[in-house]
């Protein structure tokens, strides 16, 4: 087949652009897919990469269960406490409240890259016109074309080679494992938000005993923490996280990752669109960013493999560019919800400013006592504004 009659390319191989063509080989088997993948072929790079622990929530589970796709070491996350350091205010959310099996999950990023891999080539068997291509920088991908261009290479905040509309919320954000003396309550989850950001303690597929931690902060304060022994580093925690879960023993594989937003004003322009970070970077708090990205993906593939399952008369480019807005239009409730969402906790919950820390707590509150609202929040976390 010649790069010319590839109907879609997708440019990244990261879990949404793996997602984005899992989904559309699903759907329609037929497709005429390029799939361009900066990583390796080999899996075994990536089986010792990336550690990190990534939120996924339940409603990105029953997607990824679609295509067999789910890793199988992950930690549910059955409960969730939230409160401010020093103040006033706490909430507790729980599965039972929503009548759901959990609120959210906890994967290992590399597991969720591989996981991927391994159901996109299970598809690949029954696709005949799908090429997965592996590219360095010396590859020539000029003559590769194609009637739709799905943009999902992804990138973390500052290493992007755009930046459109957002902010530096200049904050960096700590990651790490770290151990408790006792063992933390199972399937719970904590975000403490502190006067310089979150602090999230969550748990991990290790058992009760080593937990993910995700602690936001200033970046010379981050970089401080990252250059502290870890008798230290555990001494600061303690003060700054408390006493509810025990003593913090020991702490792993710390690492420090820039935080801000960036995102896209216009997601599809000609035959061009963009999905996952390619389309919007933000904020861990509330683990946000993964999941817009597959809900992103899972959308666009069933605009794409139902356009592209029809007969070639209807797959002009002035069709393909009405396709891509609609897919665009359809996206702009759950996007602006979500990148609002998480741009205003980021900011909101950093301020020491005393109405606003009045406000916190009094908003907080309210979350616990009053249901509706703590529902609809956690549903919107949980799978997004349609």
């Amino acid at each position: 087949m010649s790069a010319e009659n590839f109907d879609i390319a997708i440019q990244g191989g990261g879990p949404v652009g793996l997602a984005c063509a899992a989904w559309c080989l699903q759907k329609f088997p037929e497709a005429k897919i390029a799939l361009l993948d900066r990583n390796p072929a080999d899996d075994a790079e990536l089986a010792a990469s990336d550690s990190r622990g990534v939120a996924l929530s339940h409603g990105s589970k029953l997607l990824l269960d679609t295509i067999n796709a789910w890793p199988t070491e992950c930690a549910d996350i059955h409960r969730v406490h939230v409160s401010q350091a020093g103040r006033f205010g706490r909430a507790l959310m729980t599965r039972e409240e929503l009548g759901q099996k959990a609120l959210g999950h906890i994967i290992r990023y590399r597991d969720i890259h591989l996981t991927l891999r391994k159901a996109l080539r299970a598809i690949q068997k029954n696709s005949p016109y799908f090429i997965w291509k592996h590219i360095d920088a010396s590859t020539d991908v000029e003559n590769i074309q194609a009637k739709c261009v799905v943009h999902a290479e992804g990138g973390l905040f500052k290493t992007q080679d755009w930046v459109e509309s957002g902010r530096d919320y200049e904050q960096s954000a700590l990651v790490g494992l770290v151990e408790v003396e006792n063992g933390a309550p199972p399937f719970q989850a904590w975000e403490r938000f502190t006067s310089e950001g979150p602090l999230a303690v969550l748990p991990s597929h290790y058992g009760p005993n080593i937990l993910n931690l995700i602690w936001c902060g200033t970046p010379s304060s981050s970089q401080a923490r990252l250059a502290l022994s870890d008798a230290d580093f555990l001494k600061s925690l303690q003060t700054e996280f408390g006493s509810r879960i025990g003593q913090f023993l020991k702490i792993q594989d710390r690492r420090l990752y820039e935080l801000g937003l960036n995102y896209r004003k216009e997601i599809a322009q000609g035959n061009e669109v963009w999905i996952g970070n390619a389309a919007q970077t933000l904020h861990p708090v509330a683990g946000q960013g993964l999941n817009l990205g597959l809900r992103d993906a899972f959308l666009l593939a069933e605009k794409l493999s139902s356009l592209f399952s029809k007969s070639e008369d209807r797959k002009t480019p002035l069709v393909i560019e009405s396709t891509l807005q609609e897919y665009a239009q359809s996206r702009k409730l759950d996007r602006s919800a979500t990148i609002g969402l998480t741009d205003f906790m980021a900011r909101i919950f950093t301020s020491n400013l005393l109405p606003i820390v009045i406000a916190r707590g009094l908003a907080l509150s309210a979350l616990q006592w009053l249901p509706p609202i703590k529902t609809a929040l956690a549903r919107q976390m949980m799978f997004g504004r349609r």
